[in-house]
């Protein structure tokens, strides 16, 4: 049976006080459903995914459609009241940047011992309610999968899962060889991580296509 996506996250305590307008719908929002975008001295709009760069913030929430809304309608110049532009192909630079912070913290939590990999100690992880999210490598074999899959179904609410790294992907970003199954535990690091995780499934779906098709 299918499994449906990951619903977006709660933030946490500090982003739910912080709310900013998206200047697509006009709705007032948690930041953690946001993306930030800057304009920079020659004008060109830029991602800004830590929220750290100078500049007055132009918000747009989370999804490829309301990104691709603001590039392509001009709204970027409106909200700033200025002349700035916007690449037509600005939501692919969001996706692949988020791609690439996640990637990154995986690797900060293995050095920090918040993930675990193998197919036992994630089984294990799972059924012992310590894991956050099940990572599954998105060309892995299917039948370890369909095991772990079974095991966060068992729990309530499920535990998320996220196929979108290739085994050779995790592989770089954790040091090792052939990483198929891993499992972000739970804490402060993982509950940051999810908020990547559920940015980008606005972006493209955290889990492959073809998953959907397996019993």
């Amino acid at each position: 049976m299918a499994r449906s996506e990951p619903k977006a996250g709660p933030a946490t305590l500090a982003e739910a006080n912080r709310e900013r307008r998206d200047i697509v719908s006009g709705q007032v929002m948690d930041e953690a459903g946001l993306i930030r975008f800057v304009a920079g001295p020659d004008g060109a709009v830029t991602p800004d995914l830590a929220r750290k760069l100078p500049g007055r913030g132009l918000w747009v929430a989370a999804d490829r459609a309301s990104v691709a809304a603001a590039a392509g309608k001009g709204l970027f110049a409106r909200a700033a009241k200025a002349k700035v532009s916007a690449a037509a192909d600005l939501a692919d630079q969001v996706q692949s940047l988020l791609q690439r912070r996640l990637l990154s913290g995986l690797g900060l939590a293995r050095k920090a011992g918040d993930l675990t990999s193998g197919f036992e100690k994630v089984a294990a992880a799972l059924d012992a309610g310590k894991a956050a999210w099940l990572i599954e490598a998105s060309d892995g074999a299917p039948d370890g999968r369909r095991k772990l899959l079974g095991k966060t179904r068992k729990r309530s609410p499920p535990t998320p899962v996220f196929g979108v790294f290739s085994a050779e992907e995790l592989g770089l970003a954790l040091g090792a060889e052939n990483v198929i199954h891993t499992a972000f535990l739970a804490g402060r690091a993982a509950d940051r991580w999810a908020q990547d995780a559920y940015r980008l499934s606005g972006f493209r779906p955290l889990l492959p296509e073809s998953w959907r098709e397996e019993p």
